[in-house]
Parts: C-alpha cells; sequence; structure tokens
C-alpha cells in the first residue's frame, strides 16, 4: 500500500508552513535520511528528510505553496516491494486540506491540562535500534542514547524531529517544557492602511516575520519588563582580545568583542543563578547551566541560534561555534537543537554605533541582555577624570521571575567581569 507522506511540525509551534522547494521529483528513489523538501517554518527554512525508502510516485503540493497545514498530504511514496504504477493509481486522500481532528490532536486548555502520554518503545531489532541516518548523526553529536528515545516514524523509528530538540547528553526526547513559549494567538485580522497617494508597494510577510511580529506582541504585553543599565569600562577587555588574537592567529581564530561578552554573560548567570530562571505559572524552573541565545539578523528575520554552555566553553570554542551558527542562521540552515532552547539571551547593536537599547524579552526566557557601542567618554580612573572606552549595557528582566534586586546583582557581576576579564580564560 503506498504511504502518504504528510507536512511534518518541525518546531514546537509549528501549525502551518510553506513548502518551499522540492529536491525530488516523481519517480525519483529516495532512502532513508535523504533530503526531500525545503519547509519554510514559523522559525527558519529547514530540510524535510525521508523516513522510509521507496520511488516517490505522486507530489500533491508543489513547491512555493503557502499555509499547508501539518498533517496534510504533500507526496506518495511506493514502498521497496510495490509497483510504482499501481501505487500511483491507488486512490488517495484529498492533498491539500486542512488538518483534521485525527491528523493532529487539538492543544489541551491551560486549565486543563492534558494527562501525560505514556511512551512508546523506541523501535528496535535485537539490540540495535531502527533509526534514520541524519537522526543518528544528530544523536551522535549530541551525546544522546537512542535506546531510550521514543521514535515518531512508521514502526517506532526515530527521526531526526525525536532526537533535534532533545538536550545535550540526554537519553530521552525532550518534552514539552513546563514554561511554554507564547502559544500561538488567531491570526490578527488584516490592517489596512491608507495610501495617502504616497507611492508604495506592500511586500507579503514571511512566516518568520509573522512569527517575530506576534512574539514579540504578546511578550510585551503578558511580561512584565524591567530594565536595568550599567556603564562598562572596555579597556582591559580590548587589551586581552588583541593578546589573544596575537595568540590565536595562527590557528587562524580571531575572536570578536561579542565572543568575549556571550562568555561574561555566562559566567554572571552562573554567580548569580537567581537570574538564570523561567517563569512557569506557578512554578520557577531554575537552571544550572548557561546556554546563550545570540541573537542574529537574517535575511528573513532575527533568530538566536544558542551557545550550549557558554560558561564552561573557552572563548576560542565560542568563537568558532558562533561563526558557524551565524553563518547557518543567515543561509536559512540552522536545525531545531540550534535555536530552542537558551536560558537567557544577549543582543548587540554596537556595530551599528548604537548607544543603548531596551530589548524584548524571548519568551520563555526571563532575560535578555542588550549591549551598545563601545565609546570614548570621561571616566574616571583611579581616581582622577581621564577617558575611557565604556560601553552600556541594559538588561531586561522578567519582574514575574527575577526581582531588582537580584537584576542588578546580575548586571553589577557582568560590569566586573568584563572590567577583569582575565576570568574569561581561567
Amino acid at each position: 500500500m503506498p504511504t502518504p507522506i504528510k507536512m511534518p511540525a518541525l518546531s514546537p509551534t509549528m501549525e502551518e508552513g510553506t513548502l518551499a522547494r522540492w529536491l525530488v521529483k516523481e519517480g525519483d528513489t529516495v532512502n532513508s535520511g535523504d533530503v526531500m523538501a525545503e519547509i519554510e517554518t514559523d522559525k527558519a527554512t529547514m530540510e524535510f528528510e525521508a523516513v522510509d525508502e521507496g520511488v516517490i510516485v505522486s507530489i500533491a503540493v508543489p513547491e512555493g505553496t503557502e499555509g499547508v497545514k501539518v498533517g496534510t498530504i504533500i507526496a506518495t511514496l511506493a514502498g521497496e516491494d510495490e509497483d510504482p504504477e499501481a501505487a500511483k493509481a491507488a486512490p488517495e486522500q484529498p492533498a491539500a486540506k486542512a488538518a483534521t481532528a485525527q491528523d493532529i490532536a487539538p492543544a489541551p486548555s491551560p486549565a486543563t491540562p492534558a494527562p501525560a502520554a505514556k511512551p512508546a518503545p523506541a523501535a528496535a531489532t535485537g539490540d540495535r535500534v531502527i533509526a534514520s541516518p541524519l537522526a543518528k548523526r544528530i544523536a551522535e553529536q549530541k551525546g544522546i542514547d537512542l535506546s531510550g528515545v521514543t521514535g515518531s516514524g512508521p514502526n517506532g523509528r526515530i527521526v531526526k524531529a525525536d532526537v533535534a530538540g532533545a538536550p545535550v547528553g540526554d537519553s530521552v526526547t525532550q518534552a514539552a517544557p513546563t514554561a511554554p513559549a507564547i502559544a500561538a494567538s488567531a491570526p490578527a485580522a488584516a490592517t489596512t492602511i491608507p495610501d495617502f497617494g504616497i507611492p508604495h508597494e506592500d511586500e507579503k510577510l514571511n512566516n518568520i516575520r509573522k512569527t517575530i511580529a506576534r512574539r514579540l506582541t504578546e511578550a510585551k504585553q503578558t511580561i512584565p519588563h524591567i530594565y536595568l543599565t550599567v556603564d562598562v569600562q572596555l579597556d582591559a577587555l580590548l587589551k586581552l582580545r588583541g593578546e589573544l588574537n596575537a595568540a590565536l592567529e595562527p590557528q587562524g581564530i580571531k575572536l570578536s568583542v561579542n565572543d568575549l561578552l556571550i562568555k561574561g554573560l555566562a559566567k554572571a548567570l552562573l554567580q548569580v543563578p537567581s537570574c538564570n530562571v523561567a517563569f512557569a505559572g506557578d512554578s520557577l524552573r531554575k537552571y544550572s547551566r548557561a546556554d546563550i541565545s545570540v541573537a542574529v539578523a537574517a535575511p528573513s528575520g532575527l533568530i538566536t541560534p544558542i551557545i550550549v554552555d557558554a560558561g564552561a566553553k573557552s572563548v576560542s570554542a565560542i568563537s568558532a561555534e558562533m561563526k558557524e551558527l551565524a553563518g547557518k542562521a543567515r543561509d536559512g540552515k540552522l536545525q531545531p537543537h540550534e535555536y530552542q532552547g537558551g536560558t537567557a539571551s544577549l543582543s548587540n547593536l554596537g556595530m551599528f554605533g548604537i548607544k543603548q537599547f531596551d530589548a524584548v524579552i524571548n519568551p520563555p526566557q526571563a532575560m535578555i541582555l542588550a549591549v551598545g557601542t563601545g565609546e570614548k567618554r570621561p571616566a574616571v580612573i583611579d581616581g582622577a577624570l581621564g577617558v575611557a572606552t565604556m560601553m552600556s549595557a541594559t538588561g531586561s528582566f522578567d519582574h514575574r521571575a527575577i526581582d531588582g534586586a537580584d537584576g542588578a546583582q546580575l548586571m553589577q557581576a557582568f560590569q566586573q567581569i568584563v572590567e577583569n576579564p582575565l576570568g574569561l580564560v581561567a
């Protein structure tokens, strides 16, 4: 019997997506793990891999189609022992209809949590776990034990989505977080703007920009922000950066100020753990590791790849990882595990000459640090008036989870770490 290929949910908040590009055509043979299509989600453009082997006998949704609901049949696959022509002639379900209640379970009401589902054991044959090649590769990179992972593919096969969001070193798939990201609300009615006779053109928003607009609006409406600013002297940090870059030049490594600030924020969060938290309604999630989400401007919109366990990594490792993640972000190639999660965020607009700004918190995180440009300013140095390179840093804190005094301690710790930067390489 032919196997229907359905629009996958490639992120926790994805309800529909754009089938940006097919990488296979009718008649092509695919193997498990082969990339079949590029799908634009509410977060990024992502690759969609084949789960089973077979022949593509029909493509129901052409590339470029927007608003394809999760669960919609987008193609049909004939199995290894099936006749492709017979499979193509077999009756199929309507392809481009919205997913039914049987395709997607309704989201539970916030007031009535859904009972926890009992996970099925991972598919295995003897001692061998059945997983797609891409899922195995991601699991190996992240140190995940596949024997404890529940597979969502046919016959319990473990696929990329089952391991992509799992924390490093975890042996089970990641459960839905207690502190959920802001739920997707109903689409806002289209806003009609009078043109006033001004020449213009209207550009349709992509899924990523729509998600940014919705989440930032809801974050400002639902999270009570408190803002705390400190001025940080950068001269010692800049001197250390120059010395480190001279030493690392033979290795082709060049540290940026931002690389050092990522490490500085992570160390500050570990020193002031009361700020390394997330508000979860009737509980407070306290993190024991500092994972820093770093704002990157991509052509499709802002996205925040994550430096996992930044407090424990060397600045050279952070630099190399950040360069790779930023490149993938700009190309729209980030995988879910590379941008989902994080315990706090860092946004740096200093390269644009911005002196100071207040950033919007990225839920479910409870703080974000906004840093401006380093500039020469009058300053008191060793008791005398002089000139120093100063940077303004502003922390935005979720006042439901973090008191002002705790936020002030974090900002003070960050200031001291940056002004005495040898601790960043200790």
